[in-house]
């Protein structure tokens, strides 16, 4: 999954040897990492969301109302590998999770040409695929969200309807015998109640 960090900002930019590459003004700053199972779908998907995510009030100050493009702002996208860092042993980082930079620049550079596509070239900057970037910026709130192409699903809010899909649907595949599906939903939700209730 592409992953990425969305900061509302006053300003930002990106410096590579003291050398100015890109900065703009208010608008989004987007961290994004490729994932080594992510496509061109992905990449789409992704940029889609950087541009149609609603992160401002309206005129009368209601919250996340609009989005960047409806307030005309702009976009600076950075990459950003060690989103993908893993720090579940020891206190090395591990980065093993992201893409290789060969697939990972080719994705990302299509996410970025495919923001530049739904916002504008005029509107939409970038930084310097793997380099040693210093990343300048005014957040503005705070507000720093985080999107993915591919969230976890949430389980059922009612687990008896979830084990009552499940037996249907195992009853429709393999058949019953002696007990219809219906009668293995009731009892098989009857204990799930006296369980939950215990």
């Amino acid at each position: 999954m592409i992953i990425a960090i969305l900061q509302r900002v006053t300003s930002a930019s990106v410096t590579v040897d003291k050398r100015l590459v890109a900065s703009i003004g208010k608008g989004i700053l987007v961290f994004a990492a490729v994932g080594p199972d992510d496509t061109k779908k992905d990449a789409e998907t992704a940029a889609s969301r950087v541009v149609k995510l609603k992160m401002w009030p309206d005129d009368s100050n209601a919250g996340w109302k609009k989005s960047v493009q409806d307030i005309g702002g702009e976009i600076l996208c950075v990459s950003q590998f060690t989103l993908y860092a893993s720090t579940k042993k020891g206190n090395k980082p591990d980065f093993h999770g992201a893409a290789k930079p060969g697939m990972a620049k080719s994705l990302y550079d299509h996410f970025v040409c495919k923001v530049q596509e739904l916002h504008g070239q005029d509107r939409v900057k970038n930084g310097l695929f793997q380099a040693m970037m210093e990343v300048g910026l005014v957040n503005d709130g705070p507000v720093t969200l985080e999107i993915d192409t591919n969230p976890p699903k949430r389980l059922a809010a009612d687990p008896v309807s979830s084990l009552a899909a499940g037996l249907a649907q195992q009853g429709s595949e393999q058949g019953t015998e002696g007990v219809s599906v219906s009668e293995s939903i009731q009892d098989s939700s009857k204990g799930l109640h006296r369980g939950l209730l215990e």
